[in-house]
């Protein structure tokens, strides 16, 4: 017997959203991926529901080899505005790396992976909509757990790079 996904309707995809959303936030982030994994499905260039799908993704990062970091490296390269696609691909980077440091790896391997995620938050932060904070937010949260642990042996002043110092994209 072959079982087959049923087809959702668009004038539902609203009320999706809001049931993938409430999904994530109950730490049930495979059923917010199916839900989204629907949406797309219908509509596959759905701006809210590829964001929901690449976070669901990330919250799902347990620092190991199935994590699907390209696959939504991918997603979040997709999104259509420029703020967005740098915002997202730093959180990526972010929670890629705060994954692996639960999982055990060695925290100075995980440096470039923090700088990589600052670097796009610092480029975010220069484009960000206004009263749109969430890029520093997401910076200073990255600085205060380096400077939280020795074990990342950063220097006094922090990475080595500025927002005023990253190269345009």
């Amino acid at each position: 017997m072959r079982i087959e996904l049923k087809t959702i309707s668009k004038n539902g995809i609203a009320e999706a959203i809001s049931k993938a959303e409430l999904y994530r936030f109950l730490n049930e982030p495979e059923e917010a991926e199916s839900i989204c994994r629907d949406i797309l499905a219908i509509e596959p260039a759905h701006q809210l529901a590829l964001r929901m799908l690449g976070l669901a993704l990330t919250d799902q990062f347990t620092g190991g080899a199935s994590d699907r970091y390209a696959e939504v490296k991918s997603i979040f390269q997709s999104l259509k505005d420029l703020y967005e696609r740098l915002y997202y691909t730093g959180l990526l980077h972010e929670r890629r790396a705060k994954a692996q440091l639960r999982a055990g790896h060695l925290p100075h391997t995980l440096l470039p992976l923090f700088e990589e995620a600052m670097r796009s938050f610092a480029e975010a932060e220069k484009i960000r909509p206004a009263d749109n904070d969430d890029a520093i937010l997401r910076w200073n949260r990255c600085v205060r757990l380096l400077q939280s642990r020795r074990d990342f042996e950063l220097e006094k002043e922090g990475p080595s790079f500025d927002v005023h110092d990253s190269p345009p994209i």
